[in-house]
């Protein structure tokens, strides 16, 4: 069944004149399969009970989701018009979800491997406010995938814009008339970027995810019993099983994360449209993102130390009016080559000066900070280790147990001036071509780059020490994002300066 189409030329014509419409009907196979799922850890302890006792009760276990995903696909309906879209959903709570039109800024359209074979698409519609609840977003699941994304287009349409180019749609498919020439590809996915799943906190999650769920199987199932029970005598030194473990587990969180990044980022498409930046991503699963372009109030250049060390980047926009907790919304570019990452940034940027151009330094007494901060911490942690060991007199491997602390200590002061070092030079802040650009950080660097029109205030802060070193903490305020950029320990002349640069007279008043 084809959902009806909505007239390009009618922004505000509704679906049947603003009538209460169902889902598609091929999502009766969708819902009860998802209600199985939900209920799969009782229905195996059902089939297990009923074949022990010789009966087929459990049958009316399986029949119980089934009912479920019909009534609820019965249950949900939705009405869009000129005004508002409204979702009605629940049999026994019945709930009513409304949202103004004028309010939308943000039409997601996500795509399982059953939505795709029955080609549906899910659309989810929210207001983009920094803290959306349930009456901020809706989610009609599902329409026909054509029909979705005629509706998206509509959706986001400003009064007076022309409908955008349409892109394809979550397989790539269009309608013959609609095709356009060519998309203007930014970035696409290639197998040369699976090297970057490791040093993504990404890939580590899902790892750790796959590991214990593994672990939970295993115990599940008393594999561990079974090796307790089995007559096998282990010729290997301790040393040698612990670095075979070892080796092993690092080959499984490896392969996981790799597995981890493919499922999430494969496929992974960023284009730009007339008035927008559309990001699709997804193996299995599919999503598409449409960013509208003016709502696009800077970028963030991901450097943490782990890609860096790799060559890699990722790219994340500063977007307005869209929900800061979801984070896929505003991720350009995953974890890539530096070279993708970097002629990305500067497409978004619209020019490669505050991507590429050197920073100013904020000077000696910043710099001064990161190194009493990272040596003065481990002066201490390794000092109060010291005395510890001293007063417990505790002898390693017949050595003295301060012998042993000095040792490692060493390495650990080594680690702590590279740290410092790394921090120092990575601090820095500029205005460049109508935009805030600043830049700290160095696990989890980044350099963030901010239209100077969508700078709505300042905050100049400072703690005791940063007083006496004559430095502040300088946030430029702004409707996207996390709702600010922050330059660390700049000058106070400095950072008057750079913000007078950035927004011309708006701290008169206050400097005066």
């Amino acid at each position: 069944m084809t959902q009806p189409q909505i007239a390009p030329g009618a922004p505000g014509a509704g679906r049947g004149g603003g009538a209460w419409e169902r889902l598609d009907r091929r999502m009766l196979l969708v819902h009860p399969v998802r209600e199985l799922g939900k209920f799969l850890p009782l229905l195996i302890g059902l089939v297990v009970a009923g074949t022990a006792s010789g009966t087929w009760w459990q049958v009316g276990g399986v029949a119980i989701p089934i009912v479920l995903g019909v009534v609820r696909y019965l249950t949900t309906s939705y009405r869009i018009d000129a005004a508002t879209v409204e979702l009605k959903r629940g049999l026994l709570e019945r709930r009513t979800v409304s949202i103004p039109r004028d309010r939308i800024r943000a039409v997601d359209l996500t795509a399982s491997p059953v939505h795709r074979i029955l080609r549906l698409t899910a659309v989810r519609i929210g207001t983009g406010l920094a803290q959306s609840g349930d009456d901020d977003e809706l989610e009609l699941d599902a329409l026909d995938a054509v029909g979705a994304r005629a509706l998206r287009e509509q959706l986001l349409r400003t009064p007076g814009r022309p409908l955008a180019t349409p892109a394809p749609d979550l397989d790539g498919v269009l309608p013959t008339a609609a095709r356009p020439a060519a998309p203007d590809v930014v970035a696409a996915f290639s197998p040369a970027w699976l090297r970057f799943a490791p040093f993504t906190a990404a890939g580590v999650v899902v790892a750790a995810a796959l590991v214990g769920g593994l672990a939970q199987l295993a115990e599940m199932l008393n594999l561990y019993d079974d090796v307790e029970r089995t007559d096998v005598s282990l010729t290997l030194s301790p040393s040698l099983l612990i670095t075979l473990l070892a080796l092993g587990g690092a080959v499984v969180l490896l392969v996981a994360s790799v597995l981890g990044y493919l499922v999430t980022n494969g496929n992974f498409l960023l284009t730009r449209e007339p008035d927008s930046w559309r990001v699709r991503r997804g193996l299995l699963t599919t999503r598409e993102t449409t960013v509208d372009g003016e709502r696009v109030a800077g970028i963030s250049l991901g450097e943490s130390w782990a890609l860096r060390v790799a060559g890699g980047r990722s790219l994340r926009a500063i977007v307005t009016g869209v929900d800061r907790s979801d984070s896929s919304s505003a991720t350009l570019v995953p974890a890539a080559p530096a070279t993708d990452v970097e002629h990305a940034a500067r497409r978004v940027a619209g020019d490669s000066a505050p991507v590429d151009a050197p920073l100013r330094r904020h000077g000696a007494a910043a710099e001064r900070r990161r190194w009493i901060r990272a040596l003065g911490i481990t002066a201490v942690i390794l000092g109060a280790a010291l005395v510890a060991l001293a007063a417990s007199d505790v002898a390693v491997a017949g050595s003295p147990a301060w012998w042993w602390t000095a040792a490692l200590g060493v390495p650990a002061v080594a680690i702590a001036a590279a740290l410092a070092f790394d921090r120092a030079r990575g601090l820095g802040s500029a205005s460049i071509g109508g935009r805030l650009v600043v830049r700290s950080g160095s696990l989890t660097r980044r350099r963030e780059v901010l239209r100077d029109r969508h700078v709505i205030g300042w905050t100049m802060r400072s703690t005791y020490f940063q007083r006496r070193a004559g430095l502040v903490t300088l946030c430029a305020t702004t409707a996207g994002g996390n709702g600010r950029v922050v330059a660390l320990d700049v000058p106070r002349a400095a950072a008057l300066a750079l913000a007078d640069e950035t927004t011309p007279g708006l701290l008169d008043a206050f400097t005066a």
